[in-house]
């Protein structure tokens, strides 16, 4: 092997090293974002409050699956706290997901199909963002996903209660 070819197999072997590492990088963040997400399951169907608002920013907002269910991170504790200190959570099996980093590898946003007894198949969409080492949820956006062929029906329904309500 002749010095040029050695020079272009180190600067090959250097590059690959490099992208090794930052898929490496990018795979240590997906696994610590979903195991926040998984944590966050956990933790409500535990009814452990504490440990459930911990994954949180102090300025995350929830959206829940009601039309009105904007929640600041403070409004929805206090909804949720009280269901905990029940001892009533909730519980949804992830039966998929899909995580995305910014570049900087500091924001996460994702999509999960969730089961529930309940209301069967839902979704979860959210943003994460990194604090230190730790991944916290920045905004958590539960929906029921309506097949195309009912959406119809249903938007006749809602628009039906909503003419009942004062």
């Amino acid at each position: 092997m002749n010095r040029l070819h050695k020079i272009a197999y180190l600067l090959l072997l250097g590059t690959f090293s490099v992208f090794v590492a930052t898929v490496q990088s990018q795979s240590d963040d997906s696994t610590a974002v979903s195991a926040t997400l998984d944590a966050l399951h956990e933790n409500a169907a535990k009814a452990d409050g504490k440990a459930y608002f911990a994954l949180f920013t102090e300025d995350a907002v929830f959206l829940g699956t009601d039309a009105t269910e904007r929640w600041s991170v403070a409004e929805f504790k206090k909804y949720a706290m009280a269901r905990f200190d029940a001892g009533t959570g909730w519980t949804y099996h992830n039966s998929s997901r899909y995580i995305y980093l910014s570049e900087d590898k500091k924001t996460a946003w994702f999509d999960e199909t969730l089961t529930n007894e309940n209301y069967g198949d839902c979704r979860g969409s959210g943003v994460l963002v990194k604090t230190g080492d730790a991944w916290k949820i920045a905004q958590y956006n539960l929906t029921i996903p309506i097949p195309n062929d009912l959406a119809r029906k249903v938007v006749t329904m809602i628009r039906e209660q909503e003419k009942k309500l004062p």
